[in-house]
């Protein structure tokens, strides 16, 4: 793993901007466990739980911009990279068993990406991402 980024539709209200990256972060970690970093004490020997080692920066992007982005990486270029996605489905969604079925009934075509994370090789991430600027 050398490099990580979010990209995040910054046309999305505050909230949902949140909420795509927290639930983009927990995949991650799910995905990337060797990339959170052990349990660290403090001065005064309280316990905090580890964090990802490196920084994962968030970056602006727009619905087109992202979609684009999401169809390459399904090309065998970029297939060695973790990717994650969010789409408007996914958030509607009130129950895991509900996204399953519903994404079982709609074509990737028919998506619209919140977000999506790309980790994996420095210069292939850059290659997708590098002109991107930080999200504000």
């Amino acid at each position: 793993m050398e490099k990580c980024v979010m990209v995040i539709d910054e046309n999305l209200p505050l909230g949902i901007i949140a909420n795509t990256a927290a639930i983009m972060g927990i995949t991650l970690g799910k995905e990337l466990p060797e990339v959170v970093g052990s349990d660290v004490h403090d001065k005064t020997g309280n316990v905090h739980l580890g964090i990802i080692e490196f920084p994962v920066p968030i970056l602006k992007g727009n619905k087109e911009k992202i979609k684009e982005l999401r169809e390459k990486l399904y090309g065998v270029e970029f297939s060695d990279l973790t990717v994650v996605d969010f789409s408007d489905l996914a958030q509607q969604c009130k129950t895991y068993y509900e996204f399953i079925k519903k994404m079982k009934e709609v074509s990737e075509a028919e998506l619209q990406y919140f977000g999506i994370a790309i980790c994996g090789e420095k210069k292939k991430v850059n290659k997708l991402t590098g002109s991107m600027g930080l999200l504000r």
